[in-house]
């Protein structure tokens, strides 16, 4: 199939694009940065999402993984507005077989900063609004809301290790995930799920479900 993905020069989207190319899947990347991917069925479009007008002209689209993101930097032009006209634009056609939102476990809980909360709880309800929209063609629309991943992006606390200490006795699992894990459940939710649609999956290693609960010996 012909796969289109946001931001695949690193982290979470690279991870993607690797494992669909690995399954013999034709990769398209968009991303504002140089490719970070040599590989004979991947193609790479150097464009900044928001530019509308530049977005290059591609049809037959038959996944879209809408990834590209930021954090404080232009959250919601970047992480909404952006995403929306991505999908608008390629994703909202009779032959879109699965679209996938990257959101993010903040969008559940609120528990980052202002606007990108605000941005990725957008992305959680436009995911619905898709997914009632491509259902005519037989497409499913979910989000997957990661929680945290070991990716460049979060080296600053990765790399503390006070903080690292206090994120992983607020996360029952006591780690993160890996971009590799994270583009397996891309995987499956475009590729071999054809049921679940509408959905805002959330995969944060048991961190929203934590609680703490004191009590007498």
């Amino acid at each position: 199939m012909n796969v289109l993905i946001t931001g695949t020069t690193q982290g979470i989207g690279k991870a993607i694009a690797e494992l669909f190319l690995k399954e013999k899947h034709i990769v398209i990347g968009i991303d504002r940065q140089q490719a970070g991917i040599v590989h004979e069925n991947y193609t790479h479009y150097i464009c900044d999402v928001r530019d509308c007008d530049k977005l290059p002209d591609i049809k037959g689209i038959h996944i879209l993984i809408n990834n590209a993101g930021t954090q404080n930097e232009d959250d919601i032009d970047i992480n909404l507005k952006a995403l929306i006209h991505i999908t608008e634009k390629y994703g909202i056609q009779s032959e879109i077989k699965s679209i996938l939102n990257i959101g993010s476990a903040s969008g559940h809980t609120g528990s980052e900063f202002p606007e990108y909360c605000a941005s990725k709880g957008g992305v959680l309800a436009y995911t619905k609004n898709v997914a009632i929209r491509v259902a005519e063609f037989g497409a499913t629309c979910n989000s997957l809301d990661p929680g945290g991943v070991l990716t460049e992006l979060n080296e600053c606390v990765i790399n503390d290790a006070k903080l690292w200490q206090q994120i992983m006795d607020e996360t029952p699992l006591k780690k993160w995930a890996t971009p590799e894990e994270i583009a397996q459940w891309a995987y499956f939710l475009t590729v071999v799920n054809t049921f679940c649609t509408g959905q805002n999956i959330l995969v944060d290693g048991g961190e929203s479900i934590n609680y703490k609960f004191i009590w007498k010996d």
